[in-house]
This record gives structure tokens, sequence and C-alpha cells, in this order.
């Protein structure tokens, strides 16, 4: 018997694990090699920005979130156009009639928002909540009944809002921490607590002064009061409560978010 010819064999470990050599892990498969030394942790993270403690925050738009938050100039006119419909076909025209003015307007309106893009629920909100009101008003058999829902609204709205001041946690301090993450320590800073109950109260008179006005002209049975009060008291009062909560959006922005952003640059 002959002895096997060891040339043929492979090569042995420590000429096969040289560096930067491919070495057999098993059969028609090679793994590299390299010399690069152990990954750290500023590697392992490399390329997620999501996961780096130093990276800034994305920049919130405040004015456009606050903007389109109170339906902007588009909403008030989608707001409107129902009740200006039904108002003016009250005088002349059976109530179910003024009533089926309303739903069509509000349908035409559901249309051309779908049509220019904008999503199906909001545009069908608009319709549903005007079919809700005539439906109110078909059924006692009054036109003021027509806006009995959004007075009431008002009241429960800035109730609610003012329970937020009064458990410490105003409103829009709650939803600016929400537009920057959650996790700001917001009701520690003092002035930034103190601008959100400024803010907060400012919304709370906003839906006071919704209500008192529409109340007033409810008992009065001004119907053409109400449809310009519906008016007046929606989105003109809302952006002037809006500058108010801009204006605190900014100063927190500005004392919170600035500051964790300088303190998370090298050499802070």
């Amino acid at each position: 018997m002959t002895e096997p010819d060891l040339s043929d064999r492979p090569a042995t470990t420590a000429h096969a694990h040289r560096d930067g050599e491919r070495t057999p892990t098993g059969p028609g498969r090679t793994t590299d090699r390299t010399d690069e030394g152990p990954v750290g942790p500023e590697d392992e993270g490399a390329g997620n920005g999501a996961d780096d403690p130093a990276r800034p925050e994305q920049p919130v738009d405040v004015r456009q979130a606050v903007i389109d938050g109170i339906g902007g100039p588009s909403g008030m006119v989608y707001t409107a156009l129902p009740v200006v419909g039904f108002s003016a076909a009250v005088p002349f025209v059976p109530l179910p009639a003024a009533v089926g003015v309303a739903i069509a307007a509000a349908l035409a309106l559901a249309g051309f928002r779908m049509w220019r893009g904008e999503q199906l629920m909001p545009a069908l909100g608009g319709v549903f909540g005007v079919a809700v009101a005539g439906g109110v008003a078909a059924w006692t058999g009054s036109a003021n009944d027509f806006f009995l829902i959004g007075i009431w609204a008002a009241l429960a709205a800035g109730i609610a809002t003012l329970v937020t001041v009064i458990v410490r946690r105003p409103l829009t301090g709650v939803v600016w921490n929400a537009f920057h993450g959650g996790g700001h320590a917001w009701r520690e800073d003092k002035p930034s607590l103190l601008a959100h109950d400024i803010a907060t109260l400012t919304v709370v008179a906003m839906f006071g002064a919704r209500f008192a006005v529409r109340q007033w002209l409810y008992l009065a049975d001004s119907t053409t009061g109400l449809a310009i009060a519906d008016t007046v008291t929606g989105f003109p009062l809302a952006a002037l409560a809006a500058v108010v909560v801009i204006w605190a959006f900014r100063r927190s922005t500005k004392r919170l978010t600035t500051n964790t952003d300088a303190q998370a640059r090298p050499g802070h």
C-alpha cells in the first residue's frame, strides 16, 4: 500500500487563517476574514439616526399645525355654506325643504373636497354633522334647533378644556408635547407651564364666548342671527385664539427643545 500524497490536502489552519484570506466553512461555503477589529458602539448605530440620542428633533411647523387643527380658511367655507343655505331657505320654504338645501350643499362640498384629493372621512364628517343638525330641527319643528348641537357642544368643550387647567395639565401643553415626541418635562418648566395656562384659558374663553352669543340668539329666536353667529364665532374667533396658542408653542419650543439640542451637541 502506498502512502497518500499529502501535497493535495488543503492548506493547514495556520496558512488558511492568514489575514484577508478566505477560509472554508463547509461544503461550497467560504467566509471573509478582515483585520479591521471589533465593531464599536459608535459603529453599530451608524446610519440609524432614530437611535442617536444626540440627533436634534425634526422641526415642527407650529403655525401650520395650529391652522390645520382649526380647519383653516377653507374649513370656514365648508362649515358656513350649508348654514347659509339653510338660513336663506327657511323664510321661503317648509323646514324639511330648508334642511334638504343644507344637506345638498354639504354633499356638494364633500364631493368637491374628495375631487381635490382630501380624505374621505373629514369630507363625510361635514355631511354627517349637517344631517344630524337638520334632523334635530326637523324633529322639533324649530329652525333654531338646527344650531342646538353646536351651542351645547361649545359649552361641553369649554368645560372639558377648563378641567385640563385645573388638574395642571393644560390642553395646549399636552398637544405641544405630543407634537414633539412626548418626552419633554414641560410641566416642570414654570414659564412654559404658565404660557400653556394662558393659551388654554384663551381657548376656554373662545368656547365660552361661542356658547354665550349663540345661546342668547337662540333664546331671542333669531335664526338669521344664529346663522351669522355660527360663522363669526367659528373660524374667526378660533383664529384669534390660535395666535395665543402659537405664542405658547413657540415659547415652549425655544425654552425646551432648543436648549436640549444645544446640550446634545459635542462639547456641551
